[in-house]
């Protein structure tokens, strides 16, 4: 299959693999940018892979107050070095994904971090879901499979689609700020606050006015 070298350049760019590495991958991955930064990645031949061992202890807690002082957000994410935490690249990235978590409410950083209870009581209710829509028992299984990951998708920061670009997840903004700056780069933990969360109280969609804010 031919490659395209614009899809070879977009992926390098956001990999830091090498040319032909990059070409290859695409050959692999059927010209899918997606799954082939997936095998770079799992090859170990991505800058993002290559730095992802690397301690990082240094970086900055961000905080993102939405306007009026509905929403509140404060995200702790790392590098390795005081210099590069200091950098206007770096504390862009900080603020972008501050501002993520406060549109998309994600519930954890990664999916691995999902309580293994929650992921089966989760199936259990996708299950039942599918096969009160009449849904085959034999296809269920694989149904709920393709449904989890929603689930994923929805709840779990790395994975979800970024606010300002969704055609790019938040992984993929993490490799490609990696790529860009050159050091390991990790989103450690955050915590979300809304005004009267848990409380009874007249409901007004914020998480739609932040992505409108955030949009403009």
């Amino acid at each position: 299959m031919a490659v395209d070298a614009k899809a070879v350049k977009e992926l390098r760019e956001r990999t830091g693999a090498g040319m032909l590495d990059c070409k290859k991958a695409l050959e692999e991955a059927n010209n899918d940018i997606t799954k082939a930064a997936e095998l770079l990645r799992e090859k170990g031949l991505s800058a993002a892979a290559n730095k992802a061992g690397r301690i990082a202890t240094e970086g900055t807690v961000e905080s993102y107050i939405h306007a009026g002082g509905r929403i509140g957000v404060l995200v702790e994410i790392n590098c390795e070095t005081d210099f590069v935490g200091k950098t206007d690249s770096f504390k862009d990235f900080a603020r972008d994904i501050a501002m993520q978590i406060a549109a998309a409410n994600p519930l954890y950083v990664r999916r691995e971090e999902v309580p293994a209870a929650d992921v089966e009581k989760e199936k259990e209710i996708l299950k039942a879901q599918a096969l009160n829509e009449g849904k085959p028992e034999k296809i269920v299984e694989k149904m709920v499979e393709g449904r989890i990951s929603k689930f994923y998708e929805e709840y779990c920061l790395m994975e979800q689609s970024f606010v300002k670009d969704p055609d790019k997840t938040i992984s993929q903004l993490l490799n490609e700020k990696i790529s860009t700056i050159g050091e390991n780069i990790t989103i450690r933990r955050f915590v979300r606050f809304e005004l009267g969360e848990g409380l009874e109280k007249k409901v007004d969609n914020f998480v739609e006015e932040v992505m409108a804010q955030v949009k403009q």
